[in-house]
């Protein structure tokens, strides 16, 4: 499943009294809304509104030098924040053996430990104004998260929201003063609330379908349900005056009425203030939603930057805070959640996006005083390569893009004090020295970039003027990357072709120590989403199973992102029988390209990888001597019944109506085809995994040893659809490797 989207959750939170968090909901998002007790207004049909506002919660300090109780070496940091000096910066670091919370100099020691509990760390965002640190933390390891607030020396540690049971908070930007920061949560649109989505949906330069209502039993109506047809034509021409822009209604209160009692779910987005003398306030809901994130605010606090919408259908929406009126929409690329920003003066946007494009690319558009696009133009783009990260200067005077080239990335520096009416200035590229940027950040005058690479773990870095990055002196060396003797394997890119002619892409890695043209076992590692992308950068379980003598060959089979809308939606309706067939032709190609052993050869993947490892051994039964199916889902219909509700909206998009398309998901699911099952299977699977939940894997393992075929479920304790911590992802590299060498090495 698309990872970008796992913080939220469809699970209904306790409902605050009518009101509550309400008040302030049309205030600048620089203000401080006093609180009240007035309740929302009634809406047309006499109910009233409500929302489940965030309720702060203190925790006790974190103040004070702390060490974790287990120290790795090979550690990892990422998702970098920096103070508004840019001397410190706030960052996730695993070397606990889980991802905590941790502060330090950019160019020193030490660091502190600013949160040493057992809930893994996901997201961090340092305030304009030095004051806080807010944090994404994912209470046993599962899917639902929280966002809290502390200090930098670790006082006043408190959640601002997520506390309640059954709810889920995610982490938005700051007000550019500091005074309040954004967090989504879900909400019940039991009541009567704003149907956003239906208001704002189509004020696009394209379609804005395919959104699904929940749940599904009983539902018809003019949903279209697997996307639209491959994006090849060009689409009206940037800048654009053909562009609608249609004034609608987003959140505001009091506006169209929600379904019934009990149907679907929904998320809200709020201004909170992190020392709690004002009301949280209310600045957008979306019911039935998939993603809801507020990705920027202007100085003045009177627009708003909200990014929405399900996998494949993401949108840019400009929201002026005093009235709750959408002046904007833009379609925008998947991945990144940081979509873009505004200039200091609000009067140019600058948006990530694939708007009628095969690729994204950097857009801009001059705003008049009210927020609405003057007009469009292209301020950056690149042949056959995806704008992948954006990040714009605080001052305006630049942007820093990372484009993804095949899995790689490659670093630009775009002067943007020019108008969009006359484009971009001149840019400077910066060398990186590893193959990866994963995250940028601003720090005063310098630039913050988290790195990966094939041959370290994931690092941050920084630019001292813009000269070469040099690396902070608490990320991992290279050298501690991996155990003494062991050095890390360079992948080489292959280039396999489909059955149907359609060009896949991947990466092979050769085990050491065997000759070139000796015949290797291998694996065929498939990844998530399926709009991931395998990149080339260090990953433990390929070096454990290179470590075992065993090759491993990682494809991006159709779907995947990195080459274009096209190749993503190549797999939609049909086109994933299409998709399960790229398995086997990235198999085929291994042997025929590369120095895999036809007669040892493994399937295995995590996530969507996990449904793909299953299709393969019950679609190509004799092509695979064994599997390991990680968190993957085996029928599509159970999937459906037990995933997120926001998981399902977006899910449905990709693989069909569970409902309408009841017979395809049905051929799709490797259950209808459990019959055809050989080789033997071990199912991993976290035991908190509500994206997947853990019921996929029992299934398909019961049914296999019903049928006297061997197989094995892994369950991981305390871990959800991802696996956070050390030791649990230990097991896992180590049991899989296992099982692959005693099925594989002879």
């Amino acid at each position: 499943m698309a990872a970008d989207a796992r913080n939220l959750t469809g699970e209904p939170p306790a409902v605050r009294q009518p009101g509550a968090g309400t008040a302030g909901a049309g205030r600048p998002a620089t203000a401080r809304p006093e609180r009240t007790a007035d309740p929302a207004p009634p809406a047309p049909d006499g109910r009233r509104t409500a929302f489940a506002a965030p309720a702060r919660v203190p925790l006790p300090n974190a103040s004070g030098p702390r060490e974790a109780t287990t120290r790795l070496i090979a550690h990892g940091c990422w998702y970098p924040s920096a103070d508004p000096a840019g001397t410190q910066v706030a960052f996730i670091c695993d070397r606990g053996g889980v991802p905590q919370l941790w502060t330090g100099p950019v160019d020193g020691d030490p660091v502190r430990l600013l949160d040493d509990g057992p809930d893994p760390v996901t997201e961090v965002a340092w305030s304009p104004d030095g004051r806080w640190i807010a944090y994404t933390t994912a209470p046993g390891g599962g899917e639902h998260t929280r966002v809290l607030c502390v200090r930098p020396d670790g006082s006043d540690r408190h959640i601002l929201a997520g506390a309640e049971p059954g709810s889920s908070a995610h982490l938005g930007c700051w007000a550019h003063d500091g005074s309040a920061v954004a967090v989504t949560v879900a909400v019940p649109t039991a009541v009567s609330a704003p149907d956003a989505m239906a208001e704002a949906g189509a004020a696009g330069p394209g379609p804005s379908d395919g959104l699904l209502p929940a749940p599904w039993h009983g539902r018809t109506g003019d949903t279209r349900l697997l996307g639209p047809p491959p994006h090849t034509d060009a689409g009206p021409a940037l800048p654009s005056p053909v562009v609608a822009v249609e004034t609608a209604t987003l959140g505001a209160p009091g506006g169209a009425t929600a379904p019934a009692a009990g149907f679907g779910d929904g998320l809200s987005a709020y201004l909170v203030d992190p020392d709690g003398v004002a009301a949280p306030a209310l600045l957008a809901v979306e019911k039935d939603a998939a993603t809801l994130r507020v990705c920027d605010l202007s100085r003045d606090g009177a627009l708003a930057l909200l990014r929405r919408g399900p996998r494949g259908r993401r949108e840019a929406v400009v929201l002026r805070t005093a009235d709750h009126v959408t002046t904007c929409v833009m379609p925008v690329a998947d991945g990144d959640p940081w979509i873009g920003g505004f200039s200091p003066r609000a009067d140019t946007l600058w948006l990530r996006s694939n708007a009628h494009r095969e690729f994204a690319v950097l857009l801009a558009a001059a705003l008049d005083p009210e927020g609405h696009p003057r007009g469009w133009s292209v301020g950056a783009s690149r042949e056959s390569t995806d704008l992948e990260l954006l990040r714009c200067a605080r001052d305006g005077s630049h942007a820093v893009l990372a484009w993804n080239v095949r899995g790689m990335s490659e670093l630009e520096v775009l002067d943007t004090d020019a108008t969009p009416q006359t484009g971009a200035g001149p840019s400077r590229t910066v060398s990186l020295p590893h193959e990866v940027v994963t995250r940028i950040v601003h720090a005063g005058h310098r630039l913050l970039l988290a790195l990966s690479g094939s041959r370290r773990r994931p690092g941050i870095w920084w630019l001292p003027g813009g000269a070469t990055p040099l690396r902070t002196p608490w990320s991992s060396r290279d050298e501690d990357a991996v155990p003494p003797g062991r050095p890390p394997v360079r992948p080489v890119p292959l280039r396999p072709t489909a059955r149907d002619g359609l060009p896949l892409n991947g990466w092979y890695y050769r085990a050491p120590g065997r000759g070139p043209g000796e015949p290797a076992p291998c694996v065929i590692h498939l990844h998530g989403g399926p709009e991931d992308q395998e990149r080339p950068v260090l990953n433990p379980l390929y070096h454990e199973i290179l470590g075992r003598g065993l090759d491993v060959f990682a494809p991006d089979v159709r779907g995947s992102s990195g080459y274009g809308r096209s190749f993503v939606d190549a797999d939609l309706g049909r086109g994933r029988f299409a998709a399960i067939d790229d398995v086997a032709d990235c198999a085929a190609h291994a042997v025929l390209a590369g120095p895999a052993d036809p007669a040892r050869l493994a399937v295995m993947g995590r996530s969507y990888g996990g449904y793909l490892t299953f299709a393969s051994l019950v679609w190509h039964p004799d092509l695979f001597r064994t599997g390991v199916a990680v968190c993957g889902m085996s029928d599509l219909a159970t999937f459906f019944e037990g995933t997120e509700p926001w998981i399902a909206q977006s899910a449905a998009h990709k693989y069909g109506h569970p409902e309408h398309d009841r017979e395809l998901l049905r051929a799709l699911s490797p259950m209808s085809r459990i019959d055809a099952l050989r080789a033997p299977v071990l199912a991993v699977h976290g035991e908190h995994d509500t994206n997947v939940p853990p019921g996929e894997s029992e299934q398909f393992v019961r049914a296999a040893r019903e049928r006297g075929v061997t197989a094995e479920l892994l369950t991981l304790r305390d871990e959800g659809h991802e696996f956070l911590r050390a030791d649990n992802r230990r097991l896992f590299r180590r049991a899989a490797a296992d099982w692959l060498q005693r099925h594989l090495a002879t």
